[in-house]
């Protein structure tokens, strides 16, 4: 369902389908590409000041495009980010859509982070993660995006969520949920990583998980350690107790 869909009652709508009784209706038109730079501006400035959930999804539109000169489309972005966090709560439903779609949740993510705590910013993160599987996909920039950014972060549900990502078809995604759950540092999820260490033919994603375990010394469990033993790459063994070391 798209902006003004959800408009009910009496309202007329105009010629494309959409409700004239909402404030932010005359203004989205003048979101897009094609509109004058002025005319952009004005809307951006009306909607700010509206701070509806109709008119932060008209706002997000300014994500979806690039202007030149960039110093112009940076400014406009800026404009449209302030006033979406003007609308406060209200701008969380219209976000989250707008993420479902999104070729890059550069916006997204920076707007949420900001009208929510920590734990409520990871777990919208993770909700989003939900919609993405470990097949093969031509784009997965917003798999990528929200791995990458649960790196710096510490949660009880992360472990749980991220650990499917390590047997992902991608390389750079196993890369960065292993990243991420050894940033964790939950000895738990050892046996995950063992696993997939075992299996994995990128040098990059091996070391990077040779260097993690080795960090941290956790024993990988008895029953893996021939498997890491022969996949830890150049420098590294596995000793009597099942911990990865780094050799030198």
């Amino acid at each position: 369902m798209g902006l003004f869909d959800r408009f009910k009652g009496g309202a007329k709508a105009d010629d494309k389908g959409r409700s004239k009784s909402s404030p932010a209706a005359k203004w989205v038109d003048r979101i897009e590409k094609r509109a004058q730079n002025y005319d952009r501006q004005e809307a951006i400035e009306a909607l700010s000041e509206l701070g509806s959930a109709d008119a932060v999804e008209a706002l997000l539109r300014r994500f979806t495009f690039h202007m030149d000169p960039s110093i112009t489309d940076q400014e406009e972005k800026d404009a449209a980010f302030r006033g979406i966090l003007r609308a406060g709560k209200e701008a969380i439903e219209p976000v989250r859509a707008f993420a479902a779609r999104a070729e890059s949740l550069a916006w997204p993510m920076k707007i949420i982070k900001e009208l929510v705590g920590q734990d409520e910013y990871v777990e919208e993160l993770l909700r989003w993660l939900t919609r993405w599987d470990t097949e093969y996909a031509k784009f997965i920039d917003p798999k990528l995006q929200i791995l990458t950014a649960l790196e710096d972060h510490r949660h009880p549900r992360i472990r749980e969520d991220v650990e499917r990502f390590l047997q992902d078809v991608n390389e750079a995604v196993r890369f960065h949920a292993a990243s991420t759950l050894l940033a964790q540092d939950d000895a738990g999820a050892v046996s995950a990583i063992a696993a997939m260490l075992a299996d994995e033919e990128s040098m990059r994603v091996r070391t990077k998980v040779a260097e993690g375990l080795a960090s941290r010394a956790w024993a990988v469990p008895e029953d893996q350690r021939e498997g890491v033993r022969k996949a830890v790459p150049p420098g590294f063994s596995v000793d009597a107790g099942g911990r990865v070391v780094k050799r030198g």
